[in-house]
């Protein structure tokens, strides 16, 4: 069998199965092999239950003690027993499984395997997998069980046995290294290193399988990038941009200075607009370093030089509201520019307008959605597009607008805090700008790591501050309640949440899995202050800027990354008044303790970035997932910094000696760089 033939080629895969595997974006043999693990179980012995932790998956052995007891409803029947040994007793509840009365009634030693929490009548085992008899778990201990990442109807054995009959089906697998590279850093036989990936014998074989694979993963990222660099990002600068008085008297004329890192940014933006070469530049700035009015003298440069610029904003409430504040600041100051919004859920009629506006040249600063870049959008002379992060402008973006005109000017903003060293790599398409300086007036943010015993104060505290006209958000990390896993849930928290603050309070509630509309509309009510307390999923990390909101609190806080969580950090502290973040966590461990005190002692990205990387070590299987540009399969940019250099200086090194690619050694590697590069390109197709 070979890795191009579709996955339902594999025995027991039927059509629907086929469907589901395509939906995770497992399409051919190829892709299973490549569909890691998104962690593993490791099965240790069962430890005494007097010993067992809130927020740990632990294994416990023992007897029923007393009646197995069934409650609840039709809708939800709930199984509790207790599981005593000479060290204690622990309850231990089911959810939808009543028979288990009859099963494990018998007596016997039973051992279970599951999350503990903690309830109001103290620790409590939820939702166990059971190994009855006891023998069943001997067959599982000291291994490592894949767990892999699922979609509805989609189950983790089904995964295992797919990767299993590939793993033993496949004849030739495809090793995209050159032999000299694998001999060089001593990597693991590629066949392999793809077995231990999937079943490793243990964590020792599991890391020397993935150090090969980060490699890789790596290697390609940063060739297709340089490879991207060097076809678009040389085009000549078409664009005259004389430097303009207004703006200099707009500056002057703010309530405020601009940072000494703004005026350097603004410097290095205005050289490469005045430059021989289309400008590919990233900002990266933490949250409230002022990113924005950076943009907005890029695109007052081009309005007023009589050209024409784009600000791409990732949401129409976002757009709505950088339309709003921009307009704002050109009547406020006198500038005789004016600004256009284009999204898609205007009407036809509105929309004709605009694009009459747009194509005369009426309009001089034009924001948006992707309806920027659609085809009835005609611009007179557009000169500069502004994007965020996630939406990275690529080249079929270019190709659009080209097609429009001529080659616009291109800056990302960023507030993703990536150490330099990294990002110099990882964006090696674009050039790099660094706010790392905050505005004076901006008041730090008050934080404090708390346990779940804490929760009744939190909420006295949110009401006080509703009280005084505030707003606040809760991030949970799930959208409903799930039988594997004990996490707070938007559905069911904001309906606790609502019942606790009372009729006087809206407590409203966002998350993913909503139409993109309801979620505008949600955004929208919070900003108006019509919701005074918006509980989300991390749906809001990139939001409206709302100046109101004085309080964050973040449940479940050792659920998230430290990057994640500052970035969840950021929607509170834009106004005057002092803001408040509370992370609650119900892990008692002491990693858990040292990362969530960095948060606790700092407001600071870059060093919280420099923190993570630090802590994470070789000691974590997978790391953090990146969204958009960087989402790498295993590869972790802090986690796997040493790689990633490594990798770079070998990129260097093969076009050095092989621009093209063309020597045998590097045809594989080719093959797999062009598919990256079309990942790419339609990663940033908005």
């Amino acid at each position: 069998m070979r890795e191009t033939e579709r996955i339902g080629s594999l025995k027991g895969i039927g059509e629907k199965t086929e469907q589901l595997f395509n939906r995770v974006g497992v399409k051919n043999v190829g892709d299973i092999l490549r569909y890691y693990p998104r962690g593993f179980e490791i099965f240790d012995d069962p430890v005494p239950i007097g010993s067992v932790e809130e927020g740990r998956v632990s294994t416990v052995a023992g007897s029923v003690f007393r009646r197995i007891q069934v409650s609840g409803n039709q809708r939800m029947r709930v199984t509790a027993l207790y599981l005593k040994d000479l060290t204690g007793t622990l309850k231990v509840v089911w959810f939808r499984m009543p028979f288990l009365r009859n099963t494990l009634g018998k007596g016997g030693v039973i051992i279970l395997r599951g999350r503990v929490v903690r309830k109001k009548e103290g620790l409590v085992m939820e939702h166990p997998e059971i190994y009855y008899p006891a023998i069943k778990y001997e067959e599982k201990l000291h291994t490592m069980q894949p767990v892999y990442p699922l979609t509805a109807g989609l189950t983790n054995n089904a995964v295992i046995k797919a990767v299993r009959q590939a793993i033993s089906c496949v004849r030739v697998k495809t090793d995209i290294l050159p032999e000299e590279m694998s001999v060089k850093y001593h990597f693991m036989p590629y066949e392999e290193a793809v077995r231990n990936m999937h079943f490793p014998e243990d964590k020792e074989y599991f890391a020397a399988a993935r150090e090969r694979f980060v490699f890789e993963e790596f290697l390609v990222f940063i060739l297709s990038l340089r490879r991207l660099k060097e076809t678009e990002n040389r085009a000549k600068n078409s664009f005259i941009f004389a430097d303009q008085e207004k703006i200099g008297k707009f500056l002057k004329a703010l309530p405020y200075r601009l940072t000494d890192a703004q005026m350097k940014v603004w410097n290095e933006i205005k050289a490469d607009m005045q430059g021989e070469h289309v400008m590919s530049r990233l900002v990266q700035g933490d949250v409230g370093s002022g990113k924005t009015v950076v943009a907005f003298l890029a695109l007052l440069l081009s309005g007023l030089n009589g050209y024409q610029g784009a600000l791409m904003a990732p949401t129409e409430v976002l757009a709505r509201q950088h339309y709003e504040n921009i307009s704002d600041m050109l009547k406020d100051y006198n500038l005789p520019l004016k600004a256009e919004l284009l999204t898609g859920s205007m009407t036809a009629a509105q929309k004709r307008s605009a694009y009459e506006r747009i194509q005369s040249g009426e309009a001089s600063i034009i924001i948006g959605t992707h309806a920027l870049i659609q085809e009835k959008a005609v611009y007179k002379e557009l000169a500069l597009v502004v994007t965020d992060e996630q939406h990275r402008f690529g080249v079929r973006q270019r190709e659009a607008l080209a097609g429009k005109g001529t080659m616009p000017h291109i800056l990302v903003m960023s507030a993703t805090p990536i150490p330099r060293t990294l990002a110099i790599i990882l964006y090696g398409d674009l050039d790099i700008s660094v706010i790392d300086e905050m505005p004076k007036n901006r008041l730090p943010i008050k934080n404090c790591v708390v346990d779940t015993g804490y929760r009744e104060k939190a909420y006295a505290f949110m009401k006080k501050q509703v009280a005084q006209g505030h707003q606040c958000y809760v991030i949970c990390p799930m959208v409903e309640e799930s039988e594997s896993l004990d996490a707070e849930n938007v559905m069911d928290y904001s309906q606790t949440l609502q019942e606790e603050m009372g009729d006087t309070v809206r407590v409203g509630y966002l998350h993913g899995k909503m139409k993109q509309k309801e979620k505008d509309e949600i955004m929208d009510a919070f900003g108006r202050n019509e919701i005074q307390i918006l509980v989300s999923t991390t749906v809001v990390e990139v939001g409206i800027d709302v100046p109101n909101a004085t309080v964050i609190m973040i449940e479940n806080a050792e659920r998230f990354g430290l990057a994640q969580l500052h970035q969840l950090r950021g929607r509170v502290g834009r106004g005057k008044h002092q803001s408040y973040c509370i992370f609650m966590s119900a892990s008692k461990s002491d990693e858990t303790k040292e990362r969530l005190d960095i948060l606790n002692h700092s407001n600071d990205g870059f060093f919280i970035a420099g923190e993570d990387l630090r802590l994470r070590g070789p000691g974590d299987l997978f790391g953090i997932r990146q969204s958009g540009i960087l989402d790498f399969k295993v590869a972790d940019v802090f986690q796997d910094a040493k790689t990633l250099k490594a990798a770079s200086e070998e990129a260097g090194e093969i076009l050095k000696d092989d621009p093209e690619l063309e020597q045998p050694c590097h045809l594989e590697l080719k093959k797999h760089i062009d598919s990256r590069i079309q990942k790419i390109m339609l990663e940033t197709t908005l």
